[in-house]
């Protein structure tokens, strides 16, 4: 095989585990302050897909006011989960809330279905569709968007988590949610913080990545499972081992898809998970001794 064709995996295999990482970091950044897995999360992403083509192709808007509209849609998504699914239910075991994101996932695809239909959606790209040549592989310039989006996002999160008062604040969530509680914290705020921040970042991955594999409303099943697999490999509760984990999947599914077969990329996820679960349960950077594991 030559270069320019394992340029080609790569690029593309960074594109999708960009998207990848930015669902497994909304997995995380969940988890950590609540304990919970938000099986949820993936429709996050479906809608910020599809309500940035509702607003634009129903509405009128133009592409950046309908992508900005769709985020703080979703946003607000994440935060009427937080409230009318999570909170009233809050003291129950974690198992039980678990499900209940689960549910909520089922009723939000269903939802979608009912509005948008089953029909599959494009979302034109932010700087048109003319590949970019670079060492004989061709880059679309909706990757670019994908890569730089991504990597501002992680920056972003990663000086609201170490830079601010509500980061750390959530922070102290995930240590000892008690704790937190005792010297002032508003626990029951973080909680809520932390739905629309994932549910914002699951969202952008949505817009920037229905240019590039289109959207509907059932997108949200595959990509949550992945970005669940992914924050996995990446080891549960460390949100930059989330964003890793992501890319490396992303990689390895789009060079398995090249050197094997596509119809077998969806499944390759899942066997690297299964492997690692035998290997390293603690994820490739994730502590051996977590509790929460």
């Amino acid at each position: 095989m030559d270069p320019s064709s394992l340029l080609q995996y790569l690029i593309t295999g960074l594109t999708l585990g960009s998207t990848y990482g930015l669902t497994a970091l909304g997995f995380t950044i969940i988890f950590n302050t609540t304990g919970v897995i938000n099986f949820a999360q993936g429709e996050f992403v479906m809608l910020g897909g599809m309500m940035s083509v509702y607003f634009m192709h129903s509405r009128g808007f133009s592409e950046p006011a309908a992508v900005v509209l769709a985020v703080l849609g979703a946003t607000m998504a994440g935060a009427l989960v937080e409230r009318l699914a999570i909170r009233p239910v809050r003291d129950c075991p974690t198992i039980n809330l678990i499900i209940i994101t689960i549910g909520v996932s089922i009723f939000i695809r269903g939802l979608a279905m009912l509005l948008w239909g089953k029909d599959t959606h494009v979302l034109e790209p932010f700087s048109g569709n003319q590949p970019i040549m670079f060492l004989g592989a061709a880059i679309m310039p909706q990757a670019i968007w994908v890569l730089v989006i991504s990597l501002f996002l992680l920056g972003a999160l990663k000086m609201f988590f170490s830079g601010t008062i509500h980061g750390k604040a959530m922070l102290a969530c995930s240590f000892d949610s008690k704790a937190a509680s005792l010297v002032g914290i508003g626990v029951q705020r973080m909680v809520l913080l932390s739905f629309m921040i994932s549910a914002l970042v699951g969202a952008v991955g949505g817009v920037i990545l229905a240019p590039i594999t289109m959207t509907s409303y059932d997108v949200g099943i595959m990509l949550g499972l992945k970005g669940f697999a992914a924050c996995i490999l990446g080891g549960l509760g460390n949100p930059f081992g989330a964003a890793a984990g992501g890319v490396i999947l992303g990689v390895l599914e789009s060079f398995g898809a090249g050197f094997v077969s596509s119809a077998y990329k969806d499944a390759l996820a899942f066997v690297i998970l299964l492997i690692l679960l035998f290997v390293k349960p603690s994820g490739l950077f994730g502590l051996k001794d977590s509790k929460r594991v």
